[in-house]
C-alpha cells in the first residue's frame, strides 16, 4: 500500500464522524493500539524537543527502510504519533521526505488542536524526516 493510500484511508477513517469528540475518541483507540515502546528507548536522545508531553521515538534502519516506534505519556498525543507512525513506518528515506503529509489538514487535526498540540505534531513529523535525512547520508 502506498503512503497515499494510506493517508486516503485515515481520511476516509475520521470522515465518519461529524463530532471531533468521536474523532478524539478515534485517536485514542489508535493511541491504545500502539505497540508499548522498549524501555530501553525511553531515554533522554529519543524524546522529541518541542512536544509539551513527553514523546520517544526510535528510528532504525532496516533493509533500505525506516522502521518508526514510539510512545507518548498523552493519549491524544499517543495517537497522532501513531497516525504518523502509520503513515510513515517501513517506508525509505526519500519517501518520507519527501511526502506531503495532506491528511493531517483533511482531516482537520491542525484546526482542532491546541497550539502546543500542534506545535508536538511539527516536531514529531520533523524529527522523522530528520531520521529520515540521516539514514539517507549514511547511506546505509
Amino acid at each position: 500500500m502506498t503512503i497515499n493510500e494510506i493517508q486516503d484511508e485515515i481520511i476516509e477513517e475520521f470522515s465518519v464522524f461529524d463530532d471531533w469528540m468521536d474523532k478524539y475518541a478515534l485517536l485514542i483507540d489508535l493511541g491504545n493500539s500502539l505497540e508499548p515502546l522498549d524501555e530501553k528507548y525511553k531515554v533522554e536522545s529519543n524524546l522529541i524537543v518541542g512536544c509539551q508531553s513527553r514523546v520517544w521515538l526510535n528510528a532504525e534502519y532496516v533493509d533500505g527502510k525506516v522502521c518508526f516506534r514510539a510512545e507518548s505519556d498523552a493519549v491524544i498525543v499517543k495517537g497522532i504519533i501513531a497516525l504518523l507512525i502509520k503513515v510513515l513506518s517501513g517506508r525509505t528515506p526519500d519517501e518520507i521526505i519527501n511526502t506531503d503529509l495532506y491528511f493531517i489538514e483533511k482531516i482537520g487535526l491542525n484546526e482542532h488542536l491546541s497550539p502546543t498540540r500542534s506545535n508536538g505534531l511539527l516536531s514529531m513529523v520533523k524529527q522523522m524526516r530528520f531520521y529520515a535525512m540521516a539514514y539517507k547520508a549514511k547511506g546505509n
